[in-house]
């Protein structure tokens, strides 16, 4: 008879494989629940309003949570790890950590009064060297770059204006 569980509890997979499938379902299941409170606004531009987007969103990723868990059940459970590519032994870079941390809270303080171009190019140009990159120049004009573009990115791209500051 323990033969016969043994050969019972190989063949169902075990709970935690289903955790990325109930997350889809919970997620689905938000999605349609926000989406029956909006209101119905069709306008001339957009005859069909802000209710079908997190509709269809929502059905979908309840199908996906379907489909996952009977992929599940048949068997196609993920792979054992087999090992990290970190080493375990060693500690936490406590120095990096704080130091992103300290680039962030500066991002934080300093992008109101001095917009995002220079705020988000300081973000990037710290990041980079809290992260060890040694080749100042080139960050510099990497981290220029990406804010300008970010920044004409959301303001002509989305049409959401980011706090421009001293510029």
């Amino acid at each position: 008879m323990s033969q016969a569980v043994a050969v019972a509890s190989k063949s169902r997979p075990p709970l935690v494989e289903y955790v990325p499938s109930a997350f889809l379902a919970l997620l689905g299941v938000i999605l349609l629940i926000d989406a029956s409170g909006l209101r119905h606004s069709a306008t001339g531009v957009d005859p069909l309003g802000p209710r079908p987007a997190p509709i269809l969103v929502g059905i979908v990723a309840l199908l996906l949570a379907v489909a996952l868990a009977i992929s599940i059940r048949r068997g196609h459970t993920a792979e054992a790890e087999s090992g990290e590519d970190i080493d375990l032994e060693h500690p936490a870079d406590l120095r990096t950590v704080l130091l992103l941390v300290g680039v962030f809270i500066v991002n934080i303080v300093l992008i109101d009064p001095l917009g995002w171009v220079i705020s988000g190019g300081l973000l990037f140009y710290g990041c980079a060297l809290a992260l060890g990159s040694r080749h100042f120049v080139r960050d510099l004009v990497i981290a220029a770059a990406l804010s300008l573009a970010t920044f004409y990115g959301f303001a002509i791209g989305l049409g959401v204006n980011l706090p421009a500051g001293i510029l």
